[in-house]
């Protein structure tokens, strides 16, 4: 799936394309998460990932991945477990955009809510999960690393209208 960018946000004016993710992306993926998060996730995670068959994609701009979202499917719901764009190109829609495919591609199969945590702290993504339709369904204590020991996580939740 390739966009002009250019038509969404001036800046860019390039090449926006989302694939499925490949192993051969892992050296990349890592680079962009250790950027993006002070407890980022390791390189043996993101290969069990794609080892057991979670939905994975990867935004690239002229080949170079800037983002990527990976997704567990389960009977009815599908769970968001890292979506992520490179520090460098947050604030010009690409979240919202990778999002949007996430939903999206899940909804294409059986399912009728999507799953995510966010950490608690995370205002901005709050904000948008929460414009895409997502609300609260509750808080999981101590979920995530902190500086000051763990973070809560509100876990939010969007039910799909089923597809006709």
């Amino acid at each position: 799936m390739a966009v002009n960018f250019q038509d969404m946000n001036d800046e860019l004016g390039a090449l926006i394309e989302i694939r499925t993710m490949t192993a051969s992306d892992l050296k990349q993926v890592i680079t962009v998460e250790k950027k993006a998060y002070p407890y980022p996730w390791t390189l043996g995670i993101f290969r069990d990932c794609l080892r057991v068959g979670y939905n994975a994609w990867v935004m690239t701009l002229e080949n170079n991945v800037i983002g990527y979202g990976i997704v567990m499917l389960a009977p009815g719901e599908a769970h968001i477990l890292n979506i992520c764009i490179d520090p460098e190109y947050q604030g010009k829609s690409l979240g919202r955009y990778m999002l949007n495919h996430i939903v999206e591609k899940s909804h294409q199969t059986d399912i009728d809510m999507v799953l995510l945590e966010v950490r608690r702290s995370n205002i901005h993504a709050q904000q948008l999960y929460i414009s895409e339709g997502f609300h609260e369904l509750g808080v999981r204590k101590a979920y995530y690393p902190a500086d000051n020991g763990r973070e809560d996580a509100i876990i939010l939740a969007k039910y799909l209208v089923p597809k006709s």
